[in-house]
């Protein structure tokens, strides 16, 4: 997931270009003006404009958003024309207040894993460009709840809600002539991978079981092919409805087998760590995570009150008393000598816990700093989730730079792992 940097847009149907970039934008051609499936980032669309222009410069007869994230909605401006249909589900109002209400939160939460990126590609565009658009609210001129059908020249559409997505505003735009469906992100950033039902950066739990009736919906389409929001198109009729069933499917499975264990007595964190998919079920999880789904269902249904400990009902977190419970071993280096000794028996999420212990109070204690460092770059080594490796790896990095102002000796020697030279 790259910002927009092709030079050219590429042709995927006789009447389809592509510009890749955060999330694709899509052009359509028709007799009668052009249509553009998603807008990407407002930094991003004279990128996409120059290439659709080279395509094709009749006016824009319509701006249709799959979904509400402003990696969609954010260049319609600079896109439209005055007289452009801009087209949503009617829950994009909705879905756009709630980003500019936590908008600081998001950002914050999101900088481990796109703030590179991001700022990378918006130079490299403001170099070629000279200049860059403002981020937009999108404003749509045409709404609908459930399904929509339109006919642009001799192009047949069909939009239809599909609230099980990214978000609740999420859409399929389905082209029944050419049996071609562009998905947007309902299935994730990575189609055949399972659904990542909640975000590292900050976002509403999304529903397992809207999701599964969403791909119901566009499985009964039956497409031939799917244009979805990252990646290239997926082909042929068979094989795409045999990975959508299999994702729902799976899907479905997490669902039902964290339902069960809610109602048998067991604890989140034993579902989390025991449920794993059957064979005929296996979907990659490159960007969602099935233990990550359990959690996200549980507390969907259940909320945030486990009923483990009072201290839950209290603005207390357990981090409160880390610095006795410190005193009370004698100080922080019996703790990260037992840390250490965690990592090196191979449990590296034992050791950042207690890490976590010391650097709550000591946040520049140098062996605490080392032994997470090292605990947060195995973990690292053994991650390929998207989400999971931007925050390992960020965290390594912030914690390397950590080093040359942790206070407290060098503890090469007496660390197994070496874990201070990391």
């Amino acid at each position: 997931m790259l910002p927009a940097d092709m030079e050219q847009a590429h042709q995927v149907h006789d009447r389809i270009w592509v510009s890749t970039g955060l999330s694709h934008s899509y052009l359509i051609t028709t007799s009668e003006g052009r249509v553009i499936i998603n807008t990407g980032m407002g930094f991003e669309a004279p990128v996409h404009k120059r290439n659709f222009d080279s395509v094709d410069d009749s006016p824009v007869a319509a701006v249709i958003f799959t979904q509400g994230h402003v990696d969609h909605v954010g260049g319609v401006d600079h896109l439209k024309d005055p007289d452009t249909m801009v087209i949503a589900q009617a829950g994009n109002a909705a879905h756009q207040r709630d980003d500019e209400r936590i908008y600081s939160y998001r950002i914050d939460r999101s900088n481990f894993a796109f703030q590179r990126t991001v700022r990378d590609g918006a130079l490299r565009i403001l170099d070629e460009f000279g200049s860059l658009p403002d981020q937009a609210i999108a404003q749509p001129t045409l709404t609908f709840e459930d399904s929509l059908e339109l006919t642009i020249g001799d192009l047949s559409l069909e939009l239809i809600s599909t609230p099980g997505g990214e978000t609740t505003d999420s859409l399929v735009v389905w082209l029944p002539d050419e049996r071609i469906a562009l998905v947007g992100n309902l299935l994730s950033a990575l189609p055949g991978h399972i659904p990542n039902l909640v975000t590292l950066r900050g976002d509403r739990h999304r529903d397992a079981l809207k999701f599964v009736d969403s791909v119901d919906r566009l499985k009964a389409l039956r497409p031939a092919v799917l244009l979805p929001g990252h990646h290239g198109p997926i082909e042929g009729a068979d094989y795409i409805a045999g990975e959508l069933q299999r994702v729902r499917d799976a899907t479905l499975w997490v669902h039902d087998q964290t339902v069960e264990a809610m109602n048998s007595g067991r604890t989140l964190w034993e579902t989390m760590n025991s449920l794993e998919l059957p064979p005929e079920l296996k979907v990659g999880e490159g960007y969602g995570k099935v233990s990550w789904d359990v959690r996200a269902i549980w507390e969907t249904y259940a909320g945030w009150f486990k009923h483990e400990s009072t201290t839950e009902l209290y603005g207390s977190p357990r981090q409160s008393v880390d610095s006795e419970i410190v005193a009370l071993v004698g100080g922080p280096d019996p703790v990260v000598a037992r840390a250490d000794e965690l990592l090196a028996q191979g449990d590296p999420v034992a050791a950042i816990h207690l890490c976590d212990v010391i650097l709550s109070g000591e946040s520049g204690h140098r062996g605490a700093v080392a032994v997470s460092s090292e605990a947060h770059r195995r973990l690292s080594e053994d991650s390929a989730n998207f989400w999971l490796s931007s925050w390992l790896d960020n965290q390594v990095t912030e914690l390397t730079a950590r080093l040359d102002t942790a206070a407290g000796p060098d503890t090469d020697a007496d660390l197994n792992t070496g874990a201070s030279d990391a």
